[in-house]
């Protein structure tokens, strides 16, 4: 077995491979000086597509492919994601890359700044503006979050072609059925504190959604003040994070086959450190009513980074694989589902993204 596990970070992208996901050999930085929030590793077609978000100060957004595990970069002539002039638009950084499902091959998701998602039928070589989400009369009163104006979670189902969920700062979660066409808001019972409204029926600021590939109906997501669950497909939505040090955080992810299993990253809302200075990924085994910290081989004291909201993710191996990386440069992996973790690199730059495969 081997496993690929992709690192982006402020400055640049890493790549790591392993076949005990113990040792690690790490390669990078590739993408130098440019600031890589969206990673995707596609397997779907039985090779390996690395696709990267790559944002340089000087020359702006742009994306760009490899096919040889990073040894060449491809990027096209014209930028691959682009707003159409009618839109008086212009991309500010793409912040999700999203494979869509293994019955639509060619087909890769991108959700970017400002709040938008776009669509590519070849694989990311091109992509178009998903127009009925642009066009959605909600669309002029979604505003940015702290960390800017982002749509930052696609989820395509796995099963149904037409059915893809987005996620967005600030805006809440929006689901079409219609492969795009027509996109509704499915935000009840997930507060938004800092509206007139507490409970309104869009604008929460959602920090990332996950789905549990064994129910799709099952779902689990970080706001900016809660963890929550949904059971019917994201139509209403509970708390679950009674049994947790805190109710903030950035990332949640779910385990590729066990039905309940999900996993987070809490910190402080005050102060944006986990509880006590203790690094701590936490795993709940019955979707979310109870919840256990892993920690072994993780820092016992004085910790005081975080973890943002697509730097927590799992492989497809069995047993999976767990990682995660931090705003201080350290990025850890875990063979046994949490149980216990090992360092697989330090000193980077400010990890945005962790994405891992098992690769060919």
């Amino acid at each position: 077995m081997d496993v690929l596990l992709a690192v982006g970070t402020r400055k640049g992208l890493w790549l790591a491979r392993s076949r005990d996901r113990r040792q690690w050999e790490v390669t990078g930085p590739m993408l130098p000086l440019a600031d890589v929030k969206a990673v995707a590793i596609d397997t779907r077609s039985g090779g390996t597509r690395l696709l990267a978000a790559a944002l340089d100060s000087h020359f702006g957004p742009s994306m760009v492919i490899s096919d040889d595990f990073g040894a060449t970069w491809s990027e096209p002539d014209d930028a691959p994601i682009a707003f159409p002039a009618d839109t008086g638009a212009a991309l500010e950084g793409v912040w999700q890359l999203a494979p869509g499902p293994e019955n639509q091959p060619g087909v890769v998701y991108a959700g970017v700044e400002p709040s938008a998602l776009f669509r590519s039928d070849d694989g990311g070589r091109s992509f178009e503006l998903v127009r009925g989400l642009w066009e959605h009369p909600h669309r002029e009163q979604w505003f940015p979050g702290g960390g800017g104006k982002a749509l930052h979670t696609v989820i395509p189902h796995p099963v149904e072609r037409d059915r893809v969920i987005v996620a967005m700062s600030t805006g809440g979660v929006y689901q079409t059925a219609d492969a795009g066409t027509n996109w509704k808001p499915t935000n009840t019972g997930i507060r938004a504190d800092f509206q007139p409204e507490e409970y309104p029926e869009f604008g929460q600021c959602v920090h990332k959604v996950a789905m549990d590939p064994t129910e799709p109906d099952r779902l689990f997501l970080q706001n900016h003040g809660e963890l929550y669950r949904s059971g019917d497909g994201g139509a209403g939505w509970e708390p679950i994070s009674d049994d947790l040090p805190g109710d903030f955080g950035f990332p949640v992810a779910t385990h590729p086959r066990r039905p309940g299993v999900v996993y987070s990253f809490p910190i402080s809302s005050g102060t944006r450190f986990p509880e006590d200075g203790r690094c701590r990924v936490y795993r709940s085994e019955d979707s979310g009513t109870t919840w256990q910290g892993l920690d072994n081989g993780l820092p016992e004291d004085g910790y005081w980074s975080a973890v943002l909201r697509d730097a927590l993710c799992c492989d497809d191996a069995e047993p999976a694989g767990i990682y995660f990386g931090s705003r201080s440069g350290e990025v850890y992996a875990s063979a046994d589902e949490g149980d216990s973790w090992r360092l697989v690199a330090r000193n980077l730059p400010d990890v945005l993204c962790v994405r891992a495969a098992v690769v060919g």
